[in-house]
């Protein structure tokens, strides 16, 4: 795997600090400096204390990635709504799980990629989700092409700046049109189960009103922190669970048998092309048939 950068700014300094402001610094900084190599105009460096200069062309080479052998290819549908060297966007639909578990080995959404990607002719591609989907949520979903670039936006998923929005339904009317919910969240054993609990882990969700329906609320939701069943457990909390979420006491009689949840905007910073990027996707027809 080769990647490469132009120093376009004005200032000399060390191929180490150029590489940090690309997110190349820890754990896979020393992945590049002890697998590795780093060229710097198509020449060797003789170390990270190297200087580059304006203009300069500066390239990592790692060795390939070893593919899973024990991941099973599906050739079911998945809808890829976007794709590059680096990253690949697709909208999950609901009952599909993103990674395999113990009760399905063979056709989640990683194995459905398997299966687009040999369809592209890219089979030695190693892909890696990187914002997961509770299975009967529906919506975007970034998948890395390569562990460089999971590496990359590990950083993003750290501090809270790769920007995930969502649709929820919830139950009943909300007094404030928009707000924050900032429990902590944990649960009591191995129970699947989240609550809100003093010593849960730090849990930040925003939200807005969109629209009130008879006895539901549309809410759009942004994500501060990643904790599971994040938006299920708050709203659960302040009373309001999602419609169809039977796990967290959600109404079953309003035309939905799962939560009513979709991610329908993805934004991150891309460190290849170091440009915003930007994604969304429609709701889904279940969830559309319930504000009719």
């Amino acid at each position: 795997m080769e990647f490469s950068w132009r120093k376009t700014d004005d200032n000399e300094e060390k191929v180490r600090y150029f590489l940090q402001q690309h997110g190349i610094s820890g754990r896979l900084f020393k992945q590049v400096t002890g697998q590795g190599k780093i060229l710097i105009n198509n020449q060797l460096a003789a170390s990270t204390g190297v200087r580059v200069h304006p203009g300069d062309q500066i390239t990592i080479q790692l060795p390939p990635e070893k593919s899973d052998q024990r991941l099973t290819v599906s050739t079911q549908p998945i809808q890829v709504i976007y794709a590059d060297n680096n990253w690949l966007v697709v909208n999950k639909p609901t009952g599909l799980a993103s990674i395999p578990g113990p009760t399905n080995q063979t056709d989640t959404l990683l194995n459905r990629i398997l299966g687009w990607l040999q369809q592209q002719n890219s089979p030695d591609t190693v892909p890696h989700v990187v914002t997961r989907l509770d299975r009967f949520t529906s919506g975007l979903v970034l998948l890395a092409r390569h562990r460089f670039a999971h590496s990359l936006i590990a950083r993003q998923l750290m501090d809270h700046s790769l920007d995930k929005r969502y649709y929820a339904i919830v139950a009943g009317h909300l007094t404030a049109k928009h707000g924050f919910l900032t429990q902590p969240i944990g649960r009591q054993g191995e129970a699947i189960r989240r609550q809100v609990m003093a010593n849960g882990k730090a849990a930040k969700t925003e939200y807005w009103q969109v629209s009130k329906l008879a006895t539901a609320t549309l809410v759009k939701v942004k994500l501060y922190t990643g904790r599971t069943h994040q938006i299920r457990v708050h709203f659960t909390a302040q009373g309001h669970p999602l419609l169809g979420d039977q796990l967290y006491g959600g109404p079953l009689d309003q035309g939905i048998q799962r939560q009513a949840l979709h991610a329908y905007e993805l934004n991150f910073y891309d460190p290849f092309t170091q440009q915003v990027m930007h994604f969304t996707c429609p709701m889904p027809s279940d969830m559309q048939a319930l504000l009719k």
